[in-house]
């Protein structure tokens, strides 16, 4: 993963913004949990409502309750399970095990796997609410945040293609995570939507299947997230969609280089916290 940490724009030294202040008045937060080759993103809204999108693999399971946990996270107002293969899905088995859970999004695609089965059973044990997300529907979630469903399930497309994708607007901050659509499902959302964001969760781990130079282009994001493992059996991220970043010189992190990720904003500025690295502010 060498050519990854080559070209992730150096970090800027730690400096006097009002972090801690700005942390206990009205702040968005988007964690990106270090699960190795999956999702899991947690979001605290400004009104203090918790957001948990996917889940990881199986074996993360253990990671995203921890994490959560270190948190001080006992409840999760809203479950969203971007689609059901099983590095989105897996981890939450042990979420719904060790937290209680509002309400479950679902995009509503039934799969025939074990790990699936496995999280409807866990489901329907903790009689947790679950709502099928529908296609431009607007939740009603937090007053202070718009949270906006770009895609959900069609039964004639894949399981990346159905893949809920969430755009998320606080006053001037926007964040776009798109689960793993793949290239033609970015066509079709650039046609239909608006997508400029300051900051693009990479889809499908960087896969070769998403993130043409047009899309990226479309959302034009100041932050890129990766989310994979390292040394991963996919060969996650392909070097074109690593070009196509390096040509746009968007600031780029990864889970596999940064550990957790987290972007903070107070709805006009905004900054990135990283595991393994220090704060780098996106404002001025």
């Amino acid at each position: 993963m060498k050519r990854l940490a080559m070209i992730v724009i150096c970090m800027l030294s730690m400096m006097a913004w009002p972090i801690q202040a700005a942390a206990s008045a009205s702040m968005l937060e988007v964690h990106f949990i270090d699960v190795g080759q999956g999702d899991s993103i947690l979001i605290k809204t400004p009104s203090d409502k918790v957001i948990l999108v996917d889940g990881g693999p199986p074996d993360a399971g253990k990671t995203v309750v921890d994490y959560l946990n270190k948190q001080q996270i006992e409840t999760i107002d809203l479950l969203v399970a971007t689609h059901p293969d099983i590095d989105h899905i897996g981890g939450l088995i042990d979420v719904m095990k060790h937290f209680t859970i509002g309400n479950i999004l679902d995009n509503g695609k039934f799969h025939v796997t074990k790990t699936y089965l496995m999280y409807v059973h866990q489901i329907r044990k903790q009689m947790i609410p679950v709502y099928e997300a529908d296609k431009n529907e607007h939740i009603q979630f937090d007053p202070y945040i718009d949270l906006h469903i770009l895609n959900a399930d069609d039964d004639s497309l894949t399981n990346n293609q159905s893949s809920i994708v969430l755009k998320i607007e606080y006053l001037q901050q926007t964040i776009l995570l798109p689960g793993d659509i793949d290239k033609e499902m970015e066509h079709e959302l650039m046609i239909s939507h608006e997508m400029e964001a300051n900051v693009l969760k990479i889809p499908h781990h960087g896969s070769d299947t998403s993130s043409t130079m047009a899309f990226i282009e479309h959302v034009n994001p100041k932050a890129t997230i990766l989310s994979y493992g390292q040394e991963n059996k996919f060969g996650h991220p392909v070097e074109r969609v690593i070009g196509n970043l390096q040509r746009l010189q968007t600031a780029l992190y990864s889970t596999a280089i940064h550990g957790d990720i987290v972007w903070m904003t107070n709805g006009k500025q905004s900054v990135i916290q990283t595991e393994k690295d220090p704060l780098e502010f996106l404002d001025e």
